[in-house]
């Protein structure tokens, strides 16, 4: 087969393609050859003399057939130059030329959008601040104005203005006059969807064509109507801001479909130059082409004159909304959701086997967050936080709270984005301290307003470091589903969430310690000493109450309610160290927990976000449910891409009795303990079950509450653990924390939208189950034994001592043993 083929390449070779060429070179040669005297100076020179010589006057009939040769030739020869430069820009030479099929799947940058699950919109992912909208949802004055002011014979070309391209010829060129621009609105299409590249001497040419072949194609494509679509979706309107529905939303805060007839002409006046004409920049100059737009609308009968002349009277009005990605609802929820999002759209292929771009790809993410509730959320924690700070600056009285610790601010240096910046640009760190030291004008945020001053960055950050923050996150304890997220006061300024950020949880964590103890046995009406006690097993560690108060016994419910930490030392040791910390793995929370005692205490670094959904399982018979913010993707075209699966009831970490006990015994914390204040300030009248927590030196308050309904938990401190109260009763979380969730949980039971909140109840508890709980929450010192139980107690407390002893011998026989067995 191999030599068949040798032979046929052979014979074509010396057969067609060698005789061939040699007769194109032999003949070539002769035709050049002949023509030689042509490629020389002196015949060129003497056909320009005979050019110029001519005179109409003496002119002969010859030379008028001279001139009309060379004209004809030279007109050839231009022909043939202006096909080969249109080839080459066709073919690509010059760069890409999208082929009709490329047109066609042409998409633009399209923004994806994130939305409540009541549809309310949330925020918006982009490069590009474009929403593409389609012919219908755009206002028939809009599209009137473009085709009057851009193409009035937009409807009788083909991509092409012919005529209008002459007369810019013969007026700009011949008449030295302003003839405005020649190129379609299909042309200028082609220019916004494929920008101008620089080549030069060769720039406008070369770019005119192009855009020229691009504008027939378009045509050849869609629809005149499609076109005008396509156009006012990609249309820059400024800055980062494209297409009409954007610039309707910004400068009128309106839809595109809403726009009135003069507002419509402020935007398709823009076009000319978006800068020159901003109408919020330069409001006459937008007025003054406005009024040229309506008069364009009158001309082409799209407008009777007097209607424009009425409409050129009004004033320029505005009701501008620049939005930035800090603005709106739930900006921490949405920067949480940007960076998941990210790294799930790197590990998801699309159609064409490429990754999906959250910016560029229009998704619409749909999540379980209830816009309503948020607001609810972020007006409690607006209200509260700001009354809060107002304590605090006044318990503070002007002084700092780190006092002369250099550290904290030296700590908040390295955290700014100033400091990074300067650092990764290779500034030296005497530099960096210099440029801290030196004034420069700020907007500095305070809860009366934000206000522009002139402060050094390093008393910005001291100033900034007075601040309390704070975390709020609630969740449907049955599904899962996350409906309302704060992670700070300002997220223009405190870029730190709180909700994900981990910190001591104090006493919050003794719910988790009591459920253990719960699962090992214990009886809820087991009464414990309130006495302090030293381990000496574990360090010789002493845990105290908080109040420092000690005597009397109190049963779970009251050593529950009232945060007794001698009791909690008690019941994880009785329960175990290390079955208290697997429950709390089952619970959801996902950090390592310390297996020492004083976990009881809450000395574990946590999240509100794991705490809260934790908590759920109270609520949810013993069932944990992990946290859902996002319910479904969809692409530009609407097809779902991502969905969530209910996985049923969730997983059963809890037993459903102890879960109802548990309830029980937190609703005492409300009815009788530190939370007991949701009644009597805040009106609360649902059954409620949660905790509060303190941790050292008052630098975190905590505060989880369970509803029938939800799950709220809130954290408040500051970015510092040095900068808090002084004193407990200023800084316990239920000063602090507690305040905020009630003032979101009554806005939530006083608003219509949610009936049934404010009478809420729990499954009402087994009968069996009440009279385990039917006990004193205290008593002042233990009840008298008789003789039989005073004999029982020792009996018993001698079994015990003997079990255990048996215990300890048999695991030391079992090691004796071992090590003999590696001796042989």
């Amino acid at each position: 087969m191999k030599r068949v083929l040798i032979k046929i390449i052979k014979f074509i070779v010396y057969t067609i393609i060698l005789p061939v060429t040699l007769f194109l070179k032999r003949e070539l040669k002769l035709f050049f050859g002949s023509q030689k005297s042509k490629f020389t100076r002196a015949y060129w020179q003497h056909k320009w003399n005979r050019v110029r010589a001519f005179r109409l006057k003496d002119a002969k009939r010859s030379d008028f057939l001279y001139l009309f040769r060379v004209a004809f030739k030279g007109g050839l020869v231009l022909l043939l130059l202006f096909t080969l430069f249109y080839m080459a820009v066709f073919m690509g030479v010059f760069g890409h030329m999208p082929s009709k099929r490329e047109l066609r799947a042409r998409q633009n940058n399209t923004a994806s959008e994130v939305y409540a699950s009541d549809g309310v919109l949330l925020g918006r992912y982009y490069i590009q601040d474009r929403t593409n909208i389609s012919y219908d949802a755009i206002a028939p004055a809009a599209i009137q104005a473009l085709i009057a002011t851009e193409d009035a014979r937009f409807y009788k070309h083909s991509g092409v203005d012919v005529r209008s391209s002459f007369r810019v010829l013969i007026k700009s060129v011949l008449l030295q006059e302003s003839a405005g621009g020649g190129s379609t609105l299909s042309q200028q299409l082609a220019k916004n969807l494929y920008p101008r590249k620089d080549y030069k001497l060769w720039d406008m040419p070369v770019n005119k064509l192009r855009e020229i072949i691009i504008a027939r194609k378009l045509e050849g494509i869609y629809t005149k109507e499609e076109l005008l679509e396509l156009y006012l979706n990609t249309v820059p309107m400024g800055g980062n801001l494209y297409g009409i529905e954007r610039a309707s939303r910004r400068f009128f805060n309106t839809s595109a479909d809403s726009l009135r007839t003069e507002q419509a002409a402020v935007l398709i006046g823009m076009l000319k130059a978006t800068t020159t004409y901003n109408p919020r920049l330069n409001p006459e100059r937008a007025q003054h082409r406005r009024n040229v737009v309506l008069n364009q609308m009158a001309r082409y009968d799209y407008l009777p004159q007097a209607a424009a002349d009425s409409l050129k009277k009004l004033p320029l009005e505005l009701n501008y909304r620049y939005v930035t990605h800090n603005d709106g609802l739930a900006p921490y929820f949405r920067e949480q959701l940007r960076l998941e999002l990210e790294d799930w759209c790197v590990r998801q292929k699309n159609r064409n086997g490429d990754p999906y771009n959250l910016y560029t790809d229009g998704l619409k993410i749909y999540t379980t967050l209830d816009a309503g509730m948020q607001r609810h959320a972020e007006r409690a924690v607006r209200r509260r936080m700001a009354l809060l700070q107002q304590k605090f600056d006044q318990h503070w009285k002007g002084r700092a709270p780190w006092g002369r610790d250099s550290k904290v601010l030296q700590a908040a240096m390295y955290r700014s984005d100033r400091y990074r910046k300067m650092q990764k640009a290779g500034v030296s760190e005497n530099d960096i301290r210099d440029a801290f030291g030196q004034p420069v004008a700020m907007n500095v945020f305070s809860w009366k307003g934000s206000t522009k001053r002139e402060m050094t960055p390093m008393d910005s950050l001291a100033y900034y470091e007075r601040f309390l923050n704070t975390g709020l996150l609630a969740m449907e304890p049955h599904t899962g589903y996350i409906r309302a997220w704060v992670g700070g006061i300002n997220h223009d300024i405190f870029k730190y969430d709180h909700v994900r950020s981990r910190r001591q949880v104090g006493s919050t964590f003794k719910p988790i310690v009591y459920a253990a103890a719960l699962e090992k046995g214990i009886a809820p009406c087991t009464f414990f000493p309130n006495v302090r006690k030293t381990y000496p097993e574990y360090d010789n560690w002493s845990p105290q109450n908080a109040t420092g108060q000690y005597g009397g016994e109190y049963s779970m419910r009251g050593a529950l309610a009232h945060s007794v930490n001698t009791v909690s030392a008690q019941l994880i040791l009785e329960a175990g160290v290390d079955r208290t910390v697997a429950l709390a793995h089952r619970f959801g929370i996902e950090n390592e927990l310390p297996a020492v005692p004083s976990l009881a205490l809450g000395t574990a670094d946590l999240s509100l976000l794991e705490m809260v959904s934790a908590y759920t399982t109270f609520a949810n018979d013993g069932h944990h449910v992990a946290p859902v913010y996002i319910e479904k993707i969809t692409d530009r075209s609407g097809n779902v891409i991502r969905q969530h699966r209910p996985d049923g009831y969730g997983k059963s970490v809890l037993s459903p009795k102890n879960a109802a006990v548990m309830l029980a015994l937190m609703q005492g914390v409300v009815e009788e303990g530190s939370a007991a204040k949701l009644r009597s300030e805040f009106g609360l009248q649902m059954d409620i079950a949660g905790k509060t927590g303190t941790t050292q030196d008052n630098a975190d308050g905590w505060f989880i509450g369970i509803t029938p309904k939800l799950v709220t938990g809130v954290w408040v401190g500051a970015e510092s653990p040095k900068v808090r109260f002084r004193t407990l009763a200023l800084g316990q979380g239920s000063s602090t924390a507690l305040p905020v969730w009630g003032d979101f949980m009554r806005r939530i039971a006083l608003d219509p939208a949610y009936p049934g909140y404010m009478k809420s109840q729990f499954e009402p508890l087994a009968p069996s189950l009440q009279g385990q709980l039917d006990c004193a929450s205290f008593r002042a010192e233990a009840p008298p034994q008789n003789f039989v139980d005073r004999i029982f107690d020792s009996v018993k407390d001698k079994a015990v001592q003997t079990y255990k002893g048996w215990k300890e011998d048999w695991k030391q026989r079992r090691k004796e043993k071992k090590r003999g067995r590696k001796n042989k």
